[in-house]
């Protein structure tokens, strides 16, 4: 069972910055694959960004050189450095455990409750 938390969503301006966290509970975290994903209003989840127990990350094209996902195996935590953010980044941000790596939401077994990122224009 892995419980996570969200952290560091907010209002910035286009071209801002925002960190997020997600602080995880359960001790096979440092095993999972960990994702962010993304809803904005009237559209579906969609990935973000993912990473594995070693490292290896994935980006989705829109968010790739702007987007960093990290993660400390020994804080049990998960974060998405996100920089130059647009309007169109806006959305509620999930974090996100699978078993396996994958951009697909149905692939990852627990979530966190969502934190809004709104960027202004």
């Amino acid at each position: 069972q892995v419980q996570l938390v969200e952290s560091g969503g907010g209002l910035v301006q286009a071209g801002g910055s925002l960190r997020l966290s997600c602080a995880a509970s359960g001790r096979t975290f440092s095993r999972n694959y960990m994702g962010w994903f993304r809803q904005a209003p009237g559209k579906e989840r969609a990935f973000v960004a993912s990473i594995g127990w070693n490292g290896g990350v994935y980006y989705t094209i829109s968010v790739k050189g702007r987007f960093t996902i990290s993660r400390d195996n020994a804080k049990n935590t998960v974060a998405l450095q996100m920089n130059s953010l647009r309007p169109e980044d806006t959305a509620v941000y999930y974090c996100a455990a699978a078993r396996r790596v994958s951009t697909v939401d149905t692939a990852y077994d627990y979530w966190g409750q969502g934190t809004q990122v709104t960027v202004s224009s």
